[in-house]
């Protein structure tokens, strides 16, 4: 099953310590780290990703969808925010949606919609450790090994049919 990557774009460059730094210098440097940040990652793992940020924060004279490096950009409508479009697209992907927002009212929407949910700091580390394993050279001098044992590990109850679905998909990424 191919997961919808909707993304909260100023939630999570404002959430990062590298994008906010780039952000507070120019808004438009921000977006575009965001999104080679996000090319990159998609490389690796093929899912549909879209970046969604307030329009009234957008370039002048743009379009309300663009679409760079394979990955689509929507930019709010006048008199609407980022949250109404993050939660109309959770509403229309259902399960086939995973939402980046640190926001609460937008996870809470989306999880109640059915999609599963991850916070910007989160997903941020998800990428980044995608992109260093990627790149990693194996070096199995320095690593231990298995050892193989009988010893049950883990939690002793199984969870929610709800949070299996939201863990799954936030492994795929």
């Amino acid at each position: 099953m191919s997961i919808h990557i909707i993304i909260d774009g100023y939630n999570l460059i404002r959430q990062s310590t590298t994008l906010s730094r780039l952000d507070q210098q120019d808004i438009m440097l921000g977006r575009d780290a965001l999104v080679d940040m996000l090319a990159a990652y998609r490389k690796i793992k093929p899912h549909r990703i879209t970046v969604v940020f307030d329009g009234h924060h957008g370039p002048a004279f743009s379009q309300t969808q663009d679409r760079r490096k394979g990955i689509a950009i929507r930019f709010s409508r006048r008199g609407e925010s980022a949250d109404d479009v993050i939660k109309r697209m959770a509403l229309k992907e259902r399960e086939k949606a995973l939402v980046v927002s640190s926001d609460l009212e937008i996870a809470n929407s989306a999880a109640a919609y059915g999609a599963a949910t991850i916070s910007a700091p989160l997903f941020e580390d998800k990428i980044g450790m995608a992109g260093q394993i990627d790149g990693l050279e194996t070096e199995d001098e320095d690593r231990p090994g298995w050892t193989p044992t009988t010893k049950k590990r883990g939690p002793s109850r199984r969870l929610s049919k709800k949070q299996r679905r939201n863990r799954m998909k936030i492994n795929k990424l």
